[in-house]
C-alpha cells in the first residue's frame, strides 16, 4: 500500500477495514458458533482465509493490485476472522477450568504475540527476496495447516442442548440478556472505550513508521516484531506478578497509563531503535489490558450463550476500532501524525477518569458468579454498580453445592428457574430464563 498510495489515510484504512467485518458479522458468527460443529465452522472459514490470501497473491502476480483492490481483499481476509473469532474464543472456557482461565488467556495471547513476533520478521526477511506476493502465498499454506491441526482436535463431551433457537430468535435474547445483565454492560463499556483509544496504534504507527521515520520494509517488520517481544516479555515476566498483587480494574488503568506514555514518546521519538523500544512498551500495555478486560468478560457470561456473547464483545470493540481507526487516521491527514498522536494520548487519559465508575473488579469474584452459576444454575445476581455482595457470593456457593448433591436424583429443570441462563439449553436461555423474569 506505501508504494501504490502515498496518502496516510489510505494507509491507516487497512486497519480501519479489517475491523470492519468484526463489527458488521461477528453477531451472525456467534449464532453460528452456538448452533453447528466449531470444529468444523473453524476449518470451513480457515480455507476461505487460504483462498483469499491465495487470490491476493495471484492479483499481485499478474500486476493487478491497486490500493482499492488491497482495501478489498484486507476487508474479506477481515471477513475471514470475523466468522472465526467467536467460536475459536468460545472453545477456551470449555477446555480450561475457571481458576486456570487467566492463564489461558494470557497463554492464548503470548502465542499471537509469539507469532506477531515471528511473522514480521519472516515478512521483513523474505519481502526483499522472494516479493509481497510469496509471503502472501506462504500465508495461505499456513491457513492449511491451521485446517489440519483443528481437523484433528477432539471435541470435549457436552451436554444435550434442548430444542435450537431459530438464527434471528438467538439475536433478541442477547439483546434481552445484556439488557438485564449490568455486569456485562460495564465490561462493554469498558472494552469500547480501551478499543476506540488503542486503534491508534495500528492506525498510525504505520504512517509514523513508514511516513515520518522512513522506515525500510525490513525495518518496518522488525517495529511490529518488536512490539509482540515487548507483550511475550510482560506476559512472562510482569503479568503474573502484577496480577497477584493488583485487582484487575487496578491493573487495567495502569496498562492504560503505559499506553498513554507510549503514545507521548511515538509523538517525540524520531530516532529508530527508541522507537522500538517505545512500542514494545506499547505492545506491554495493550496485552495487560486487552487480558484482563476479556477475563472479565468470560467471567460475566453464561456458557449456553458464550458464542454469542464474545460476538457482542468484539462486535462492540472492533466497531470502536474502525471509528477510532477513521479518527486518528483522517486526524493525521488533517493535522500530521504527531498531533494526533498527542491527542489520542490526552483523551485516552481523559477517558480513565470512568474507569472508577466502571470498575470490573466484581469479576474477580465470579469463581461463584455468573460462570459458576453456569455449572450450578443458580442466581448470583449483580448489583447496578456491578458489585456482588460477600454475603450473596455466600449464598450462591452454599446453594450451588446442595444443588449439585441433589443432582443426581432430580432434573436440573425440577430445582425451579434460575435468574440467570442455564448453560443445560440454548432455548430455555432464550425463552424461559429471560422472557419470565
Amino acid at each position: 500500500m506505501n508504494l501504490l498510495a502515498a496518502s496516510p489515510l489510505l494507509i491507516s484504512l487497512m486497519s480501519t477495514v479489517a475491523s470492519l467485518p468484526f463489527f458488521l458479522f461477528t453477531l451472525p458468527a456467534g449464532a453460528l458458533a452456538d448452533r453447528i460443529d466449531r470444529r468444523k465452522f473453524v476449518c470451513a472459514i480457515n480455507l476461505w482465509l487460504a483462498a483469499t490470501a491465495i487470490g491476493l497473491a495471484v492479483l499481485g502476480w499478474l500486476h493487478l493490485l491497486n490500493p482499492f483492490l488491497i482495501l478489498v481483499c484486507v476487508f474479506l481476509i477481515g471477513v475471514g476472522f470475523a466468522f472465526n473469532a467467536p467460536a475459536w474464543t468460545s472453545i477456551v472456557p470449555q477446555v480450561v477450568s475457571d481458576a486456570e482461565l487467566p492463564s489461558a488467556v494470557i497463554l492464548s495471547g503470548l502465542q499471537l504475540n509469539v507469532s506477531g513476533i515471528i511473522g514480521p520478521a519472516l515478512a521483513a526477511l523474505l519481502v526483499p527476496l522472494a516479493g509481497a506476493n510469496f509471503v502472501f502465498a506462504l500465508n495461505a499454506a499456513c491457513f492449511l495447516l491451521v485446517v489440519l491441526a483443528t481437523w484433528q482436535w477432539k471435541q470435549p463431551t457436552v451436554l444435550a442442548k434442548g430444542p435450537p433457537e431459530r438464527f434471528f430468535e438467538s439475536f433478541q435474547t442477547l439483546a434481552r440478556y445484556i439488557r438485564r445483565a449490568p455486569g456485562l454492560q460495564v465490561v462493554l463499556a469498558r472494552n469500547f472505550l480501551f478499543a476506540l483509544f488503542i486503534s491508534a496504534i495500528p492506525a498510525l504507527i504505520p504512517v509514523v513508521g513508514l511516513k515520518v521515520l522512513q522506515l525500510t520494509s525490513s525495518n518496518f517488520g522488525l517495529l511490529f516484531t518488536s512490539m509482540g517481544t515487548g507483550s511475550v516479555l510482560g506476559a512472562i515476566f510482569i503479568f503474573p506478578w502484577l496480577r497477584a498483587r493488583f485487582s484487575p480494574d487496578s491493573l487495567t488503568v495502569l496498562a492504560n497509563l503505559l499506553i498513554v506514555i507510549a503514545y507521548v514518546l511515538m509523538a517525540l521519538v524520531r530516532r529508530t531503535e527508541v522507537f522500538f523500544i517505545v512500542a514494545a512498551l506499547a505492545g506491554v500495555g495493550w496485552t495487560l489490558s486487552a487480558s484482563e478486560l476479556w477475563v472479565a468478560a468470560q467471567r460475566a457470561m453464561p456458557s449456553g450463550a458464550r458464542g454469542r456473547m464474545n460476538a457482542a464483545v468484539m462486535m462492540i470493540s472492533q466497531g470502536a476500532m474502525v471509528l477510532g481507526g477513521t479518527i486518528w487516521g483522517s486526524a493525521a491527514a488533517i493535522a500530521g501524525a504527531t498531533c494526533a498522536l498527542f491527542g489520542a494520548a490526552v483523551l485516552f487519559l481523559l477517558s480513565l477518569l470512568l474507569a472508577g465508575r466502571l470498575s470490573i473488579n466484581f469479576t474477580r469474584d465470579l469463581r461463584g458468579g455468573l460462570a459458576y452459576c453456569d455449572r450450578t444454575t443458580v442466581s448470583a445476581p449483580v448489583t447496578p454498580s456491578g458489585r456482588l455482595p460477600r454475603f450473596l457470593i455466600k449464598w450462591v456457593e452454599e446453594t450451588g453445592k446442595r444443588r449439585r448433591r441433589s443432582s443426581t436424583t432430580a432434573r436440573p429443570r425440577e430445582h425451579g428457574k434460575s435468574s440467570w441462563p442455564s448453560s443445560s439449553s440454548s432455548e430455555e436461555f432464550g425463552k424461559d430464563q429471560i422472557g419470565n423474569r
